[in-house]
């Protein structure tokens, strides 16, 4: 269960407002409204919300511009909340530093579970050692991975993007946050190679790309580990 938060919304439709405040209220948030984003900033600046959910179609100001001005001083997780479902789109969000991406119209489940996942990793934000998902053990310590009690023969890279996901489950991490993560800024854009990875690490997990258990992909964009 997530501690109470202080959540801010930023979006200029205040149907929308009204419609998120009353979910996040049942689940015991506080709701801080904002309609245009010079409010929006403010508005983290000066109530230090426990996480923002961001529009980006602000009448004053791209909600990109809100999300870069915030990052340059906050870290605050920032779920961005948009009716663009264009690929490049979410790509330019969440590498400008939102943590997720949801797009209207959304289900409210769906929505205050993305929302649960981001508060418990700003909860953890100290990783564990260890990581226990369903039938995976993955020990960061000892860089041992179980699977239902068998050990599971990983390589150095394997295990990285293993953890790296694992440690972010339920979120989506795009490809250039893994590649620049794991490889480095100059394998920014090697996708094909990352591709590479995923594909050896769904062969030892036993995981299926077209019904996976552990690792789904969202095409063209980047992958979200199911926990």
């Amino acid at each position: 269960m997530t501690t109470a938060t202080r959540i801010l919304v930023i979006d200029d439709e205040a149907p929308i407002r009204r419609f998120l405040r009353v979910p996040l209220e049942a689940e015991g948030h506080s709701v801080i409204e904002a309609g245009t984003a010079r409010d929006g900033i403010l508005a983290v600046a000066r109530e230090a919300p426990g996480l923002v959910i961001l529009d980006l179609g602000l009448p004053d100001a791209d909600g990109l511009t809100v999300l870069r001005e915030i990052r340059g001083w906050s870290q605050v997780p920032v779920l961005v909340l948009s009716v663009r479902a264009d690929e490049a789109g979410k790509v330019a969000a969440l590498d400008a530093g939102a943590q997720d991406y949801v797009v209207k119209p959304f289900g409210v489940k769906e929505l205050l579970a993305r929302i649960r996942s981001l508060l418990r990793d700003r909860a953890g934000a100290s990783a564990p050692a260890v990581i226990e998902i369903d039938d995976l053990r993955i020990d960061s310590a000892n860089h041992v991975v179980m699977k239902s009690g068998v050990p599971l023969h990983l390589t150095r890279k394997e295990f990285d993007l293993l953890w790296l996901l694992a440690s972010h489950a339920g979120r989506l991490v795009t490809q250039g946050m893994i590649l620049n993560a794991l490889w480095g800024p100059a394998h920014a854009e090697d996708s094909q190679y990352l591709r590479v990875y995923v594909r050896q690490l769904r062969r030892k997990l036993g995981d299926d790309a077209a019904n996976p258990r552990y690792i789904v992909t969202e095409p063209g964009i980047g992958y979200r580990f199911l926990g």
